[in-house]
């Protein structure tokens, strides 16, 4: 995610300030050149759809309109006629640097609760925050739309300084739980620490209550709702279709990941990394520690991704099952072809801007939510086919 840029320089002269690398520099050439990186070989036409500002994350409900996160606190409703309405009832939000108003996801079970659930950032005693995540009635009306009951399942522990790494990607498995990210609010060791949300994966019940059959549910508090550990800045959570959980996160100076999520297991951050510390010393690769989950995709230099769709669509017949990412410093959208349990990259698309959120429409289309920086905008695109 990104930093504003005065925070990044401070990161050059912080050896262990742990913002991304590619949160405010440009690293677009990533590893080698993918195939179909050559932009007038896209196989897709692109059509912006209107913009927003600061775009964050995106939902489509039952019947083809858009739901859309702006970082600044507020909740825009696209209707299928290309209209934009604001929704009523959002919750205040801390914004600043990464954080503000977060994920937006339906309740699987949308059409009979109407249940939204948003995850954003904030503020506690002092000048801590930290993120939560929400639940509240979506309605809709002929004078417009609005949030109704807000009540929020859950809050990120414990919440600490600084504007950075809050993740609050969230997803629904096909075990009808709640799953959230959590970065480790470039703090490194909390990643490890099972007292605190931070640097981990959690599972829920939709309610915010803690499923008897996770890993550390014997313990209580806190450890009692972890799914995985040791993890950066997680800004992209996605089921396949044979119910596995596919992660992707930031990694310090290089080492971005793209991980398959499992009930338990230790992701390894801040002992081993594919990156490095940002005033060169390097962090062990994950060989060297065999006891912690290593990636099956890592990007040297940085691409930033964030958002995270895995494609079951008929417009791209040959993508269903892959799982595509937008990338911020490297602005392009990736394709990753997933095979059972193994992953490898496959096309990257250049798109001349940073890619916040992908999703799959209702249509079968692939729509993009450009990063408006620096409260700028971001363009909706839907990409079709190309003729």
């Amino acid at each position: 995610m990104r930093l504003v840029p005065n925070v990044c320089a401070l990161a050059l002269a912080l050896p262990l300030f742990a913002c991304s690398a590619g949160d405010g520099v440009d690293t677009a050439n990533a590893n080698a050149a993918a195939p179909g990186s050559d932009a007038a070989a896209r196989p897709f036409r692109v059509e912006p759809l209107g913009s927003f500002v600061q775009p964050w994350a995106m939902a489509f409900l039952p019947n083809g309109t858009l739901l859309v996160s702006q970082r600044g606190g507020e909740l825009k409703l696209r209707t299928a006629e290309g209209n934009v309405l604001d929704v009523a009832g959002v919750p205040e939000v801390d914004e600043g640097g990464q954080g503000g108003l977060g994920d937006v996801v339906l309740h699987p079970d949308f059409r009979r609760n109407s249940f939204v659930y948003l995850s954003w950032v904030e503020a506690g005693e002092g000048s801590t925050r930290g993120a939560v995540v929400g639940r509240a009635q979506f309605i809709r009306t002929e004078d417009g739309a609005g949030l109704h009951n807000l009540q929020v399942i859950w809050r990120q522990a414990p919440k600490v300084a600084g504007r950075g790494h809050f993740g609050h990607r969230i997803a629904f498995g096909p075990d009808g739980l709640l799953y959230i990210s959590n970065g480790d609010r470039q703090l490194f060791e909390p990643a490890q620490d099972p007292a605190q949300h931070l640097g981990k994966i959690v599972r829920l019940r939709d309610d915010g209550s803690t499923p008897p059959d996770n890993p550390w549910a014997a313990r209580g508090g806190v450890t009692a709702q972890l799914w995985t550990m040791g993890h950066r800045n997680p800004l992209g959570l996605a089921f396949d279709s044979a119910g596995r959980l596919w992660e992707h996160e930031m990694g310090p100076q290089g080492g971005d990941e793209l991980n398959l999520i499992e009930r338990g297991a230790n992701y390894g951050y801040p002992v081993v990394s594919n990156g490095s510390h940002y005033d060169g010393r390097d962090i062990p690769d994950h060989p060297t520690r065999p006891e912690y989950r290593a990636p099956l995709i890592s990007w040297n230099p940085s691409v930033s991704p964030a958002g995270l769709m895995i494609y079951s669509g008929r417009l791209f017949p040959r993508w269903r099952g892959d799982a595509f990412m937008g990338a911020l410093s490297g602005q392009s959208l990736l394709r990753i072809d997933l095979d059972g349990t193994s992953a490898r990259q496959g096309d990257r698309w250049p798109m001349g801007a940073r890619i916040r959120e992908v999703e799959e429409g209702p249509d079968g289309a692939i729509y993009l939510l450009e990063d408006g920086q620096n409260g700028g905008s971001g363009r909706l695109l839907r990409l079709t086919p190309a003729p």
